[in-house]
């Protein structure tokens, strides 16, 4: 919205006005005393949004301001609510105390904003979730014509984590899809999709030789081959990264690890529309609720859970890395004491890497630095019991031997932070207590000076009352005249003959004096105050910037993130009937009993969840499988698709055995969705993820499909899946489970070599039917579809007449004149015998009735008379 014009504001509304500028696409929160105020459109927005009051403020060319505000100390929870609905926030704080004006000087406060709060650029564990990291992305197209390449950088403020890719403009959805991040900066012209609202336009693209030169410059090389190979895009757009990082943190710039080129081959691709299906981090309510990492985490901390939520959202597709993971995790698993300490020492880790990246960026508190020096023995901890054990077993894993040399880092911070900080430092700076007495001889004397003022001050009171014979004489403290002698009335007229005193304040009752001595010790008692906050603020920034100094940190912190992993893993494989999978540059794929990890930890009794084995190796690379709903398809197809995440996460499997052949690329379409906001039906969706597969799959790839077709007519949906499921087996060539209604398919297999037909096991008993939630070999002979339908509470009436329907739809072909027995409620009969149409009707009750009778009678409990009144009771109906 367009800003009114500042012509005639206030000075402070002026103020504002020329800030708002600045950051027209935020909402500004300006400081006003204890509280931030908004204006304007502003002001409407946030109320809109905090569902607070829209005020009014003063005016401004004749008309109310409107106005509203939130208090300073509890700013965070509204800034969490405005940053989680898409807001950007610029703080605008005073940049100047009332106490450095000099006399004469007027007019408001100097204000500047001091931070641009957006989604991406967050620090604060108020406004994070700490098991998921908060990245802000940037995507830069090649720069070479009629190149379809994109670069990407992307960096995690708050832990420091950098990295960037290079890949085909294709390939972005899965891109977008994996990494996830809060906020993109990227060029107008590029297309994001559902990621759209998460755009910060990049109006101008640097020059490359700049950005070499300012990233060299920034880690403090020469050259950035030092670091690897990057694209010429990789390092623009880590560049335009850091520059808009650095311009959100009023010039600062947090501490980095250094940018890591990742492969896109290197990481299994899993288009948008997988993810959703799978529900790998968040389920489709925005939670993390019954998904696959709220289910197999066992990390004990922030970091170790963001880890592994890396690790399920990249799984990789290089089997070196692979194993080197397993290996890490198999070793503690086979020392139980090993990772019996383990776990009890990661207990006290606290969040090395966000506390780093608030300290990077000058909002760091003294729990951060505390936080720190925890890690620091905790790390010292871990790299003990490693070391410990290490001699007592051959062959530590490469993987756990190389990050214990970063456990050892930072011995010396280790040691100036113990030395320096209380136990428990307060959360606020200002709060004091923060440094050890003992540490520092001039805070302790600055100190000793303010804490025993209360004394020195007690005891020159008493030397007041006997100089001056007043018990009543009292020395107390005013904000206005510091310390003061205060009498009353009728003993101050005592001391009218006492020069050394000086009259500061008279009243009614009272009159309040000072003396040459109070008035020194007063300066030294106020110097002392401010001189020791003063001193200690100074000694508390020399700790941080030897913090940051520590360029080792961000490994460390690292190091002791992937030991929580690895425990997590080890615990899990320990906890149930778990595997180590084996991983294969083939195309084999066999898992033996395995299981849904999430639907199994929701049961939370693994007996009750019913394994299943699936083989789709050389000859049997299609699984054609049909059974009825409810019956377990789609958990059986979800469920080998999350076997393959977590084996190519380096992972234990829930299955007894395993061996996977690496899955390049994976795609799961189960369950129905709609797009009506884009004016997609459910199975223009499903068309449009079928087309999906069909372009992008390969010979390496998994697909798993269910009910492909069933949105359109029976035969338009049957050819639609009949062609899909041959694309899949002749030209793809890729291992496929494909779950399917239609059961004209299952004749594939006399015609298409490599399908094998696979059912779900069901049995009968009494008229309804049995779920058995097994695979077998075979193929469905009915749908069971009426039978669901009486497991859902369908009218018995409606489920007889469906029953009349289909005996009449199976005895016709498809594509024929259908002829449909008519319902007792059809009003007109055509030119038909009425006399004919009421004796059919009279003939299926007769019928709907012996079939009732028949389904309660129970041949184990019923005597002789009682099947002789049964026997009459029929008659009666037939005869009626």
């Amino acid at each position: 919205m367009t800003l009114p014009s500042a012509k005639g504001a206030t000075p402070v509304m002026a103020q504002w006005f020329s800030l708002k500028k600045e950051h027209p696409d935020a909402l500004l929160f300006f400081r006003m005393g204890d509280f931030f105020e908004l204006f304007f459109h502003d002001a409407e927005a946030a109320a809109n949004a905090l569902d607070i009051a829209l005020t009014a403020r003063g005016t401004h060319a004749g008309q109310p301001i409107p106005m509203c505000g939130v208090p300073v100390g509890t700013a965070a929870t509204y800034l969490a609510r405005l940053i989680k609905k898409g807001f950007k926030v610029a703080v605008a704080e005073q940049t100047e105390s009332p106490k450095n004006r000099g006399k004469n000087q007027k007019g408001p406060l100097s204000r500047a904003v001091i931070r641009l709060i957006t989604p991406g650029t967050l620090t604060e564990d108020e406004l994070l979730n700490a098991s998921q990291p908060n990245y802000i992305l940037c995507i830069i197209p090649d720069l070479k014509k009629n190149s379809s390449n994109l670069g990407a950088a992307w960096i995690d403020i708050s832990t420091g984590i950098f990295e960037t890719s290079y890949f085909k403009s294709f390939q972005l959805d899965d891109f977008l899809a994996r990494i996830n991040p809060s906020e993109i900066l990227a060029p107008n012209q590029l297309y994001l999709n559902s990621y759209e609202n998460r755009q910060t336009i990049l109006n101008e693209i640097s020059n490359i030789k700049i950005a070499q030169k300012q990233l060299a410059t920034l880690f403090n090389i020469n050259s950035l081959s030092a670091l690897g190979d990057f694209k010429n895009e990789e390092i623009i757009a880590g560049y335009e990264l850091i520059t808009y990082i650095g311009q959100t943190q009023n010039g600062r710039i947090p501490q980095l690890s250094r940018p890591q080129s990742q492969k896109y081959e290197s990481i299994l691709a899993i288009d948008p529309a997988t993810r959703n299906s799978l529900e790998i981090l968040e389920n489709n309510a925005g939670n993390n609720q019954f998904t696959l990492f709220s289910s197999i985490n066992r990390a004990i901390t922030a970091p170790g859970s963001r880890m592994l939520a890396n690790w399920l959202s990249s799984p990789l597709t290089e089997i070196d890395k692979i194993e080197a993971r397993q290996k890490g995790w198999i070793y503690l698993y086979q020392n139980t004491q090993l990772l019996t300490l383990l776990r009890q020492t990661l207990k006290g880790s606290p969040d090395i890497s966000r506390s780093l990246g608030r300290i990077s960026v000058g909002r760091g508190s003294p729990r951060d630095l505390a936080s720190i020096r925890n890690g620091l023995h905790v790390a010292r901890k871990i790299a003990q019991i490693l070391s410990k054990y290490e001699k007592k077993i051959d062959r530590t894993p490469p993987y756990i031997h190389k990050i214990k040399h970063y456990l050892l880092s930072g011995n010396i911070l280790l040691e100036n932070l113990t030395k320096a900080l209380m136990e428990n430092p307060p959360l606020k700076l200002e709060e004091g207590s923060i440094i050890k007495e003992g540490y520092d001889e001039k805070l302790d004397t600055y100190r000793h000076l303010h804490q025993q003022s209360r004394q020195i001050i007690i005891d020159l009171q008493q030397k007041y009352c006997k100089k001056y014979d007043i018990s009543t004489l009292k020395i107390r403290f005013s904000n206005q005249l510091g310390y003061i002698i205060e009498l009353s009335r009728t003993a101050a007229a005592k001391l009218k003959d006492c020069p050394e005193l000086i009259l500061r304040q008279g009243t009614v009752n009272l009159a309040r004096y000072t003396t040459d001595e109070l008035n020194i010790l007063n300066t030294k008692i106020l110097e002392a105050s401010s001189n020791s906050a003063e001193y200690e603020k100074m000694l508390f920034d020399k700790l941080i910037e030897e913090t940051l100094r520590e360029r080792d940190l961000p490994l460390l912190a690292n190091a002791i993130a992937v030991i929580d992993v690895l425990q997590a893993c080890a615990t899990l494989y320990s906890s149930q009937e778990w595997c180590v999978p084996t991983l294969t540059n083939d195309t084999r794929f066999t898992l033996k009993n395995a299981r849904h990890p999430v639907v199994e930890a929701a049961l939370q009794k693994p007996d009750k969840f019913t394994p299943n084995s699936c083989n789709l190796s050389n000859n049997k690379r299609v699984m054609l499988l049909t059974g009825p709903n409810m019956a377990g398809k789609s958990t059986f197809l979800r469920q080998v698709a999350l076997n393959v995440i977590l084996a190519q996460s380096g992972l234990p499997l829930p299955a007894i055995n395993a061996e996977i052949g690496i899955v390049d690329r994976l795609f799961s379409r189960v369950g129905a969705s709609d797009d009506l906001a884009n004016g997609r039906s459910t199975f223009m969706v499903e068309m449009t993820e079928a087309a999906s597969i069909l372009n992008q799959a390969g010979p390496r790839s998994l697909v798993v499909i269910d009910e492909i077709g069933r949105g359109t007519s029976t035969l338009d949906g049957l050819a639609i899946a009949w062609a899909i499921l041959e694309t899949l087996h002749n030209t793809i060539q890729c291992r496929t489970i494909f779950a399917t209604h239609f059961h004209e398919l299952s004749q594939l297999t006399h015609h298409l070599p490599f399908i094998q037909n696979f059912t779900m096991k069901i049995k009968e008993w009494k008229g309804s039917i049995i779920f058995q939630y097994e695979v077998v070999p075979g193929a469905a002979e009915h749908s069971w579809g009426i039978h669901v339908a009486q497991l859902a509470g369908v009218p018995t009436t409606t489920l007889n007449r469906a029953k009349s329907v289909l005996q009449t739809l199976e005895t016709q072909q498809y594509g024929s004149q259908i002829s449909l027995p008519l319902s007792d409620t059809d009003a007109t009969v055509g030119n038909q015998d009425h006399s004919q149409v009421n004796f059919d009707t009279k003939k299926r009750k007769m019928l709907n009735e012996i079939e009732t009778a028949f389904m309660e009678i129970n041949p184990d409990q019923i005597t002789p008379m009682d099947a002789i009144n049964i026997l009459y009771k029929l008659k009666k109906v037939i005869d009626r």
